[in-house]
């Protein structure tokens, strides 16, 4: 398989770097650990950031076979724009009364019901649009939050589904749950979650359902609970490379690679004073003689302003620390003396190969999840892609073209004909 290597000729003031053959090798390694079970690269909130359309054909061809994604507009924004294979499934879970069911029954997106309403909704689409929808009926095992409660709720829910399928009015496809505490293993709320999960799934199964997939596992799940595997398995932030359970392995000790990089020039680089107060309410004040560097990033761009006076860069080779407030657009770091010149390249997180900071260091200075870290990086940073797949019907860039970034970020300095050097794997 050919890969490109895109490297602009121009430096942006930031960037974050989305490496698709390491969310293909990512995904693969799911594959290896739930080898009975198929795949869903959940893509939802812009693929956490990493960018739903790029990030969703690279999984697919890591070997994911379902997509999943929180808002319908979310699923039907993939359908169209994605061009994926035939046979990939797209599921959308977070409705609200009113939503658009007639185009996801169009688009041909599995749709998650937990109550009622949403089922009345949805039948009531497919009499108007004439075709069955995909429905997957949830089951509230124990995370309290969407999801139709065990017992007679669940009886009525199934029931009518069954009553409405026999209409042709749709096709059960699932039964699913989610898993509350799957990230601290051992936690006693898994087993009876998964427990009372096959009872429901038994229950439904008893009375007719057929359903195509069975699944409950999270990316921690598929991580380290294979009794939870099932039919399916849907991975989030795994796929991205980004440990959900830190405190039990990281992204390494589980064969993954982060995705994202993080990345900004230098804007200034002064010597001040000692006594020197840096940045608003001068929560830092130098030490000494020093060197100043102007990172050209904020909590406009995503950066926690929680990381004040903690978040790590590398700057120069060396590890220096937020000094002082992380404002809008900008924040310092003291660089002690060493001299830099403007433009020099600040890595605020990326998958450590280098010295450099993770999202899991920026998790831990923010008193936050890495999660949070990669999926709040705003959009006046561009992402930038590469290892994308070149060669007949792949979605690659080709040379002396500019990477593709994200729309709407057509704002930032991105050099026109930038050269685009190919490698292969």
């Amino acid at each position: 398989m050919n890969e490109t290597a895109t490297q602009l000729t121009a430096p942006l003031r930031a960037r974050a770097e989305i490496d698709l053959g390491a969310l293909r090798a990512n995904v693969r390694a799911l594959r290896a650990l739930a080898p009975g079970a198929a795949v869903m690269a959940v893509v939802k909130a812009d693929a956490y950031g990493h960018g739903a359309v790029p990030c969703a054909r690279a999984a697919v061809e890591g070997g994911a076979t379902w997509l999943g994604t929180a808002t319908p507009q979310e699923a039907l924004d993939l359908r169209a724009r994605a061009g994926l294979p035939d046979g990939v499934r797209i599921m959308c879970w977070l409705w609200t009364p009113g939503g658009p069911w007639r185009e996801a029954i169009e688009a041909d997106l599995d749709v998650s019901v937990s109550g009622m309403w949403a089922l009345e909704e949805v039948t009531d689409a497919a009499r108007a649009v004439g075709l069955p929808a995909r429905v997957q009926l949830k089951a509230d095992t124990g995370l309290g939050r969407s999801g139709c409660q065990p017992g007679d709720d669940w009886a009525e829910l199934v029931g009518a589904a069954l009553r409405a399928e026999s209409d042709g009015l749709l096709r059960i496809t699932g039964l699913w749950s989610h898993l509350a505490c799957a990230d601290e293993p051992g936690h006693p709320s898994i087993d009876a979650q998964l427990v009372l999960f096959r009872e429901m799934v038994a229950y439904a199964e008893e009375r007719g359902v057929r359903a195509e997939v069975r699944h409950i596992a999270n990316s921690p799940a598929t991580l380290t609970r294979s009794d939870a595997h099932f039919d399916l398995v849907r991975t989030g932030i795994a796929v991205y490379g980004i440990s959900p359970s830190p405190e039990v392995g990281s992204s390494a000790d589980f064969g993954l690679r982060p995705v994202m990089s993080l990345k900004a020039s230098v804007a200034l680089v002064k010597q001040v004073p000692g006594g020197h107060g840096v940045s608003y309410g001068h929560h830092y004040v130098t030490p000494g003689v020093t060197t100043l560097g102007l990172i050209p990033v904020g909590y406009a761009d995503g950066i926690p302003r929680h990381a004040s006076g903690t978040g790590p860069v590398l700057v120069g080779g060396k590890w220096r620390t937020v000094a002082g407030r992380v404002a809008m657009d900008q924040f310092v770091v003291d660089l002690g003396g060493d001299e830099l010149e403007a433009g020099a390249e600040a890595i605020l997180f990326g998958a450590g190969d280098h010295g450099e900071p993770t999202a899991e260091d920026w998790a831990q200075a923010a008193g936050t999840i890495a999660y949070e870290i990669v999926t709040r990086i705003g959009t006046r940073v561009p992402r930038v892609y590469v290892n994308e797949v070149v060669g007949e019907g792949g979605p690659g860039v080709g040379p002396g073209v500019v990477p593709e970034i994200i729309p709407g970020y057509e704002g930032d300095d991105v050099a026109q004909g930038s050269d685009v050097k190919r490698s292969g794997t």
